[in-house]
């Protein structure tokens, strides 16, 4: 009686994990939680110490922190509420990192002159990622 006990156990402890980890997906749906669109212009490229940024994220970076903080805005750029947090930009990296972006779209960002067209998903008011393409 005793093993068949322990089995049960055993069956019952694997099985509430799988359960659990279930129903925790179920509950939490990463959307898009905003989009906006942007001109990587020539003060993109720069960070405030006038050092040439190399990263598409350091210059995706730099373009919300040119529009919300300092006001150096492109023509036609879009604003967004989510960079306008510092510690959201901070986050950006990881964003990236976790998003998507082709290799033909990094290098152009790093080129400067072009459109970004970028989609914040999250959840909750977080962001977990962000997709970046650019476009015409």
């Amino acid at each position: 009686m005793k093993k068949l006990v322990s089995l049960v156990s055993v069956v019952a402890f694997v099985a509430a994990p799988a359960f659990a980890q279930s129903s925790v997906k179920a509950s939490h749906t990463n959307r898009v939680i905003e989009s906006y669109r942007a001109y990587i212009g020539e003060a993109d490229l720069f960070n405030s110490n006038g050092v040439r940024l190399t990263q598409p994220w350091q210059i995706i970076r730099q373009d919300r922190a040119n529009f919300h903080q300092f006001g150096v805005r492109d023509r036609d750029d879009q604003s967004d509420s989510f960079f306008a947090d510092p510690a959201n930009r901070q986050a950006l990296e990881a964003m990236l990192r976790n998003g998507t972006m082709t290799r033909d779209a990094a290098n152009m960002i790093v080129r400067g002159n072009v459109w970004i067209d970028v989609d914040i998903y999250g959840s909750q008011g977080s962001g977990r990622w962000i997709d970046v393409t650019v476009s015409d």
